[in-house]
């Protein structure tokens, strides 16, 4: 038998059977992982609760021949427990699932940053810590730049003119200034441009003190950066409550 085991974060399940289900697992160190989790749907199932989304675990698996098998689950942190019992927060997880799935699109190939921002704002979400909506931009903006697509907040993406500047392109991926402003740019005030830089940078003070139009702009923002990259929306963000 040809077994591994590895530290996960569950982020999706799907029915098998009449008693099975395919898990899938964002591991540490082998990546985004879908696996057969047999007879979990049957109370009698010793670890059917510990292989649900949002549960960070220690998994061990068989190497099947077209899917692998879950063989033996511990629980490390029950992060659900503390996201669930807030629509903001539920909400907001969620679209942190789907964003990890679809930004580690080859299976079993190692995504060791992704992993760790996706565990640390579970747990920032779980524990209240800040806004949920905030939490999940934050991650968003992280988890893009660790797959290659960081943003430009500072100077002009396209000639490097020192900033701020009043334009924001997706296309070409950061700030730009009024002389290389492609059409299609839309405006961004200094203030909006300031929450977007703390966002990525983690610089909650500077989060938490903005107005609320400020972080509204920057969500946007945020929102319309993530679907260019993704080429397509993400189904769980249109459900995502924003205070």
């Amino acid at each position: 038998m040809s077994l591994y085991r590895d530290e996960g974060v569950v982020l999706r399940t799907q029915k098998l059977g009449e008693a099975d289900r395919i898990v899938t697992v964002l591991t540490r160190e082998h990546g985004r992982v879908r696996a057969v989790a047999k007879g979990v749907r049957r109370t009698s199932s010793k670890f059917g609760a510990r292989l649900e989304p949002f549960s960070h675990v220690d998994v061990q698996f068989y190497t099947g021949r077209t899917l692998d098998i879950v063989t033996q689950v511990e629980s490390l942190s029950a992060y659900g427990a503390g996201i669930a019992g807030d629509y903001s927060s539920y909400t907001a997880g969620t679209a942190m699932l789907e964003t990890a799935e679809r930004l580690t699109d080859v299976e079993k190939e190692p995504a060791v940053q992704q992993f760790l921002l996706l565990v640390g704002g579970l747990r920032a979400l779980a524990a209240r810590e800040h806004v949920a909506g905030s939490v999940l931009d934050a991650y968003l903006l992280r988890s893009l730049a660790v797959a290659g697509y960081a943003p430009n907040f500072d100077n002009c993406a396209k000639c490097g003119l020192p900033g701020p500047h009043r334009w924001f392109s997706v296309p070409v991926g950061g700030s730009v200034c009024s002389d290389d402003r492609p059409q299609g740019s839309v405006t961004v005030t200094p203030e909006g441009l300031e929450v977007l830089g703390a966002l990525l940078a983690g610089d909650w003070d500077v989060v938490e003190s903005a107005e609320a139009k400020s972080r509204r702009e920057s969500t946007g923002i945020v929102a319309a950066y993530l679907q260019w990259h993704l080429e397509r929306g993400l189904r769980s963000l249109r459900l995502v409550e924003r205070t």
